[in-house]
């Protein structure tokens, strides 16, 4: 974990602790195209972040689980440095409940 995700990870904490009954995905994502590289490099980042929050924010393990989308999901192009920055993340993706009727 780099120090500067610090204040990220707090705020997320902080929205757990305070919606304690929240389900959360942590889903990890990076920028060149080699699939199976990727994909695993990028669970094992979301993974990391999940770790943080449960050893060092004591976020219940049960509210939260991780996936790596590896360079599936960009949202800036990947031909830039600025672009690659961007691509290289970690989201937070709220899980509800699905009702089959």
């Amino acid at each position: 974990m780099k120090a500067e995700s610090k204040t990220a990870l707090d705020e997320v904490a902080q929205l757990l602790k305070n919606q304690p009954t929240l389900k959360a995905m942590v889903v990890g994502t990076l920028t060149r195209p080699r699939i199976s590289h990727e994909h695993k490099l990028s669970s094992d980042r979301a993974a990391a972040v999940v770790k943080a929050l449960t050893t060092t924010y004591d976020i219940a393990t049960t509210n939260l689980s991780h996936h790596g989308a590896g360079s599936l999901t960009p949202v800036a192009s990947n031909r830039t440095d600025e672009g690659k920055s961007k691509n290289r993340r970690v989201d937070l993706v709220e899980q509800r409940a699905i009702n089959h009727k």
